[in-house]
């Protein structure tokens, strides 16, 4: 029913199950209330037939985007529509704290859209850091204390009272690019997030790739744009501490750089002309464009998302592109994130989505199917 409305019939051939099979399904579906007559539509010979809709407002998913400096949920609806949200700065105390804060904006979502808390039936969380399914910890996220000393999903499931997924937020973005992005029609790509930090989430053949240890896409360690041997990089990587917002900072007052305090402040200076703004931004994109044509070589992908309050900027996309360009005989498609700073966010309403559709209908073949992740546990 991802298309509209349909006709017994019509799922029969949609799913080659048989008529009568189909029929028993949609009246099983319809007593529980998941689907609901739409209308009739008149057949070839004359004959009409009933259409069916999902009932959009039977159940609700939740998606969380977990950060450093805050938290931001989204309520939607069976039919993926946002029905609310809810941000607040991230508790600095984290931990179960952290937990609390969450459980408290999705009740006040929830009361914002009208929706029954009791309808929310599953949820996805992205957050930084490194999800340890075995655990459910999550480490490697400095900015929120006290995540890796704690089981997150099961912290989560009692608090919320409904399954959650946790998948780090990069990852989640590449979910939400391919659900409602640039990234529709693509099954192999890389979306390539640079602000703060570097991080980087992989498709493959549609599939999420993760690693071993959940630590596939690490690109901040890729021994680029300085020295890997040098210790100063171990906790950071050393293309993060070359093209990292801190690095770009360094950059632009070692080539004698005035009136910016931030990176904005330098991407301000580019347009007004600014010689160091111009040179820090050619260096950047130089280092990055090194680091895409690793991944490429690596990934073979259809093209590269570019994300992040850094990354999506067109100053440096143009500047990426145009290096790519020059330097490669077919040069690699690079696109700036249409989703900006909610990626992430929408790639864990599509997790939590596609979850419950598997789980009501047995289907996988629904919105962000690709991003079903390790941790989920269902609600009883």
């Amino acid at each position: 029913m991802r298309s509209g409305p349909i006709s017994r019939a019509e799922l029969a051939r949609a799913t080659g199950l048989s008529k009568q099979t189909a029929s028993e399904v949609v009246r099983d579906l319809e007593a529980n209330g998941w689907i609901r007559e739409r209308g009739q539509t008149q057949g070839l010979v004359g004959r009409s037939a009933t259409t069916y809709e999902l009932d959009a407002g039977r159940a609700y998913v939740l998606g969380v985007d977990l950060g450093g400096t805050k938290v931001h949920v989204a309520l939607a609806d069976l039919s993926g529509a946002i029905a609310a949200e809810e941000v607040d700065a991230t508790d600095r105390r984290g931990g179960h704290h952290v937990i609390e804060q969450i459980a408290a904006l999705t009740r006040s979502a929830a009361a914002r859209a009208g929706a029954d808390p009791r309808r929310i039936r599953y949820g996805a969380m992205g957050s930084p850091g490194v999800f340890q399914p075995g655990s459910g910890r999550i480490i490697i996220a400095p900015n929120i204390p006290d995540l890796d000393q704690i089981d997150v999903v099961k912290a989560l499931r009692v608090s919320l009272g409904f399954g959650v997924a946790v998948e780090n937020d990069v990852n989640l973005a590449a979910v939400g690019e391919r659900w409602r992005g640039c990234c529709r029609e693509a099954a192999t790509f890389a979306f390539v997030a640079l602000g703060t930090g570097i991080g980087m989430g992989l498709m493959a053949d549609g599939k999420l790739i993760r690693g071993a240890r959940g630590a596939a896409g690490e690109i901040a360690y890729l021994p680029l744009g300085g020295d890997p041997f040098d210790s100063r990089g171990y906790r950071l990587g050393t293309l993060e501490n070359a093209i990292g917002s801190v690095a770009i900072m360094e950059r632009y007052r070692g080539l004698g750089g005035q009136g910016a305090e931030d990176v904005r402040g330098v991407f301000d200076r580019l347009v007004d002309g600014d010689a160091a703004a111009r040179t820090t931004m050619d260096e950047v994109a130089r280092v990055l464009a090194q680091a895409l044509m690793a991944i490429r070589a690596i990934l073979d992908p259809e093209l590269v998302v570019l994300g992040g309050s850094i990354g999506a900027r067109p100053e440096l996309v143009e500047r990426v592109r145009a290096l790519l360009n020059g330097f490669m005989a077919e040069p690699l498609r690079v696109e700036a994130s249409p989703l900006g700073g909610r990626a992430a966010l929408m790639g864990a309403v599509g997790t939590a989505l596609s979850t419950l559709y598997d789980s009501v209908f047995g289907m996988t073949d629904l919105p962000g199917e690709q991003a079903r992740t390790a941790g989920v546990e269902t609600a009883a």
